[in-house]
C-alpha cells in the first residue's frame, strides 16, 4: 500500500527546495570535500535554557532547513555536527554561521517524519 503521507511530505519537500530557498555554502572544517552549495530555508528556533544560578537564558538560533539528500561531503551523505559552518551571502556582504545549540540541545532535528528535511542550528560568528 501506498504511504499517501509520505509521498505528501516529500512533494512538500521539493516545493519547499524550489521556491523558499537561498543558495547558502556548508562547509566542515579539516574534511577532505569540505565544502558544498546547498538550497537552505531560512527559520529560526528559540531556545530557554536554565543556567548554573536557575536563571533561564534565552537563546534564538538562526535555522537552516536542508533537503539531507543534498548534504554531502566526501562523496558521502552526512548529519551536521558541532563546529560545521554555513555561509550566507547579504547584501552587507558574507556571514558566517557556526552550528551548534545551548546547553545539551542536539545542533540539528529531523524538521518531518520522514526524514527528508533537516534543521540546523546555527549562531552568527562572523559578518
Amino acid at each position: 500500500m501506498v504511504d499517501m503521507l509520505a509521498q505528501a511530505a516529500s512533494w512538500l519537500s521539493g516545493v519547499r527546495k524550489a521556491n523558499m530557498t537561498t543558495v547558502v555554502t556548508y562547509t566542515r572544517p579539516g574534511a577532505p570535500a569540505a565544502s558544498v552549495p546547498v538550497s537552505a530555508t531560512i527559520g529560526a528556533t528559540t531556545f530557554q535554557i536554565e543556567n548554573e544560578y536557575s536563571v533561564l537564558v534565552q537563546f534564538t538560533s538562526r535555522d537552516f532547513l536542508i533537503t539531507a539528500a543534498d548534504l554531502v561531503l566526501g562523496a558521502a551523505v552526512v548529519q551536521p555536527k558541532p563546529g560545521d559552518c554555513i555561509t550566507e551571502s547579504a547584501a552587507s556582504g558574507t556571514i558566517v554561521y557556526q552550528v551548534l545549540a545551548p546547553g545539551k540541545e542536539p545542533c540539528w532535528r529531523w524538521s518531518d517524519p520522514y526524514r527528508n528535511t533537516i534543521r540546523v542550528h546555527t549562531k552568527q560568528v562572523q559578518g
